[in-house]
C-alpha cells in the first residue's frame, strides 16, 4: 500500500495558472473561488494534487513571480478566507495542494526591498545584493538579466548597484545573509500550518550568488546552449558559473528540508535552469536531505524524438543515484507541447501518446492545465501582448502568453472563463474553443478521455508508479523501457511519429494491460504500433 506521507513519489501534480483557470466575479482575471468551483474537474482527472501559481500580493509586473507580501492573497485573486475554502475543498476531494515560493527575488514594492534601498546602514541594507559601480560608473560585472540588458540596476540613494536576474522591478534577496533565509523559512512556515502540503520553487538554483561577483565566461564557440532560454537572448551567450548554482545553495536547501521534516507528507518541487540541468537536479535532490524533487527544461524544449528522450533517461539514470526527478512537457513559461512537439503531427492523437508516455517516465509528474485536452498555443497579437519578456524580444520571441489564455471550458465566445461580454486579461483563443472541456467530456476518444484512462492505468500498477525504470532496444523510431517493483514487470513501447513501426521485442511478453484506448497487433515476438500508438505489456 502506498506510504501516503510518500503521495508525491510517482504522484501527479495539476498545474493551475490562476490568472487564466476559471474568472467567477466576472472581472476578467481568474481567481481563487474560479479555481475551487472547477475542482470537482481537477479531481475527476484522477491527479493527486493541484500547484497553483503565484497568488500573493503584488504590483504583477511579472504576474505574481514578483511578490511585495509573502503571507496575504493579492485582491484580484480574492482573500485569505478565500484560499482556505479552496484548501478545504480540494483537501475533502482527495487532492494535495501546492504552492509556488518566489523567494530568489522580491518585488521592488516589499517593505524588505523599500527600506533596505533608503541608505547603506539600515537594518535590512544587506537583505539585497548591492555593489559599488566600477570606476567608470558601469555595472560591478558581466552578469545578464534572462529579460534582457545588464542584470544591476543604479540606485542613487545608495549611490550603488542592485542584483536582478529578472525585471529591474524583482530585486535578487541576499542569501549570504542569515537573516535573509530565516525570514523566507518563516514566511514558508506560515503556509505550511495553514495546511498546505508542500512548495513548487521558482528558480531554485537562483538564490545564492558568487559573494566576489566574478564576471560569467563566454560559451565557447560550438558548444549548446542549454539554460532553455531563446537563443534570440544574449543571456544564452554566457556560461553561468557565478550568478547562479552556486555550492552554498545546498546548505540551504538542507536547512529548507528540516522545515517540511516538520510536517510529514509535505514535499518540495525545484525549477532548475542551469548549464548543467540533469547534474543539478540529481545533486539536489540526493541524499534525501535537500529537496524531494525537481525539474529541469530537458523535456520542455523543442526535441521530440524518441532518441532525444531516450538520450534524456540515459543521461539522467547515469547521473541520479537515488535522486528523484519530476517531469512535465508543458507550463507557464513554455509553448504548449501540443505545438512544441506536435506542430507537423495530428492534433488529436500526437498529443495523447506525449501523454503517454510522460505518465509512463519512472518519477513525479507535473500537467499543466489544458494540456489533457491537447490545447495547441494560442497566438497573441502584438498589441494585446502582456508579457514584458515578449515585449523586448518580439517579434523573434512572442513571450510566454501564448501559453497562458484563458481555459477553454465550452465552445462559446468567451470558453466559459469569465462572464459573457467581458475582456478577458488575455484573449481567448478561438482555435482552442472546439477542444473545450464541454465539448470533450463524453468523447471516448478525445484527448481528455485518454487522459483519464491513463491516469487510471497509472494509478493501477505500482511499476508505473513509482517503479524503476530500465530502457530497451526497439529501434531508434520507438522508444521502449521496462517499469517494475516488487513482482510487477510492465514493458511500455511508444511509437511517436505518424507512421505503422514494426519491431521484433527483445523479450518474451505474458500479456497485454488493458483499458489505456491505444492499439497495436502482435504476432509471435513482433510488435506493430500503428501511427502514435503505445503498447503496455505484463511480463
Amino acid at each position: 500500500m502506498q506510504d501516503n506521507t510518500l503521495w508525491w513519489r510517482g504522484g501527479v501534480i495539476y498545474q493551475i495558472y490562476p490568472r487564466s483557470f476559471m474568472d467567477a466575479n466576472g472581472d476578467g482575471i481568474g481567481d481563487l473561488k474560479g479555481i475551487s468551483d472547477k475542482l470537482d474537474y481537477v479531481a475527476s482527472l484522477g491527479v493527486d494534487g493541484i500547484w497553483l501559481s503565484p497568488f500573493f500580493t503584488s504590483p504583477m509586473l511579472d504576474f505574481g513571480y514578483d511578490i511585495s507580501d509573502y503571507r496575504d492573497v493579492d485582491p484580484m485573486f480574492g482573500s485569505l478566507d478565500d484560499f482556505k475554502t479552496l484548501l478545504a475543498k480540494a483537501h475533502a476531494l482527495g487532492l494535495k495542494v501546492m504552492i509556488d515560493q518566489v523567494i530568489s527575488h522580491s518585488s521592488d514594492q516589499h517593505p524588505w526591498f523599500q527600506e533596505s534601498r533608503q541608505d547603506r546602514t539600515n537594518p535590512k541594507a544587506d537583505w539585497y545584493i548591492w555593489a559599488d559601480p566600477k570606476p567608470d560608473g558601469t555595472p560591478p560585472n558581466n552578469w545578464l538579466s534572462i529579460f534582457g540588458g545588464s542584470a544591476w540596476t543604479f540606485d542613487p540613494r545608495r549611490r550603488q548597484y542592485y542584483l536582478h536576474n529578472f525585471l529591474s522591478s524583482q530585486p535578487d534577496l541576499n542569501f549570504h545573509h542569515p537573516q535573509v533565509r530565516q525570514a523566507n523559512l518563516d514566511n514558508m512556515r506560515f503556509w505550511l500550518e495553514l495546511g498546505v502540503d508542500g512548495f513548487r520553487l521558482d528558480t531554485v538554483n537562483f538564490y545564492f550568488h558568487d559573494a566576489e561577483l566574478r564576471d560569467n565566461p563566454p560559451v565557447p564557440a560550438g558548444e549548446a546552449k542549454t539554460l532553455g532560454a531563446p537563443d534570440a537572448n544574449p543571456y544564452t551567450w554566457q556560461r553561468h558559473v557565478y550568478d547562479l548554482s552556486r555550492p552554498e545553495n545546498l546548505d540551504f536547501l538542507r536547512e529548507l528540508r528540516t522545515l517540511m521534516d516538520e510536517f510529514p507528507g509535505t514535499t518540495t518541487v525545484g525549477e532548475i535552469g542551469d548549464d548543467h540541468p540533469l547534474e543539478r537536479m540529481a545533486e539536489y535532490t540526493a541524499g534525501g536531505d535537500k529537496l524531494h524533487m525537481a525539474y529541469t527544461f530537458d523535456l520542455l524544449n523543442a526535441p521530440h524524438s524518441a532518441a532525444y528522450i531516450r538520450q534524456v533517461i540515459e543521461r539522467f539514470q547515469r547521473l541520479a543515484g537515488d535522486a528523484w526527478p519530476c517531469w512535465a512537457l508543458s507550463n507557464h513559461d513554455v509553448v504548449r507541447s501540443a505545438t512544441r512537439w506536435g506542430d507537423g503531427e495530428d492534433s488529436i492523437a500526437y498529443p495523447k501518446v506525449a501523454l503517454a508516455v510522460l505518465f509512463s517516465l519512472r518519477g513525479s509528474v507535473c500537467l499543466y492545465q489544458g494540456e489533457e485536452l491537447g490545447l495547441p498555443e494560442a497566438e497573441v497579437p502584438f498589441e494585446r501582448i502582456q508579457d514584458p519578456y515578449g515585449k523586448v524580444l518580439w517579434p523573434e520571441f512572442k513571450g510566454r502568453d501564448g501559453c497562458r489564455t484563458p481555459m477553454p471550458w465550452e465552445n462559446s465566445a468567451s470558453g466559459g472563463f469569465s462572464t459573457a461580454g467581458v475582456t478577458p486579461w488575455l484573449p481567448v483563443e478561438a482555435r482552442q474553443l472546439p477542444l473545450a472541456v464541454a465539448e470533450q467530456q463524453d468523447d471516448p476518444d478525445s484527448v481528455l478521455s485518454a487522459t483519464r484512462r491513463l491516469l487510471a492505468l497509472r494509478a493501477a500498477h505500482a511499476a508505473l508508479f513509482d517503479g524503476d525504470l530500465v530502457l530497451v532496444d526497439v529501434g531508434q523510431a520507438l522508444l521502449g523501457f521496462i517499469r517494475e517493483k516488487g513482482n510487477e514487470r510492465i514493458l511500455c513501447v511508444f511509437n511517436l511519429t505518424g507512421q505503422a513501426r514494426d519491431v521484433q521485442l527483445p523479450l518474451a511478453v505474458d500479456s497485454a494491460l488493458q483499458g489505456h484506448g491505444f492499439t497495436h497487433e502482435l504476432d509471435g515476438e513482433t510488435l506493430s504500433l500503428p501511427p502514435y500508438q503505445a503498447a503496455w505489456f505484463a511480463l
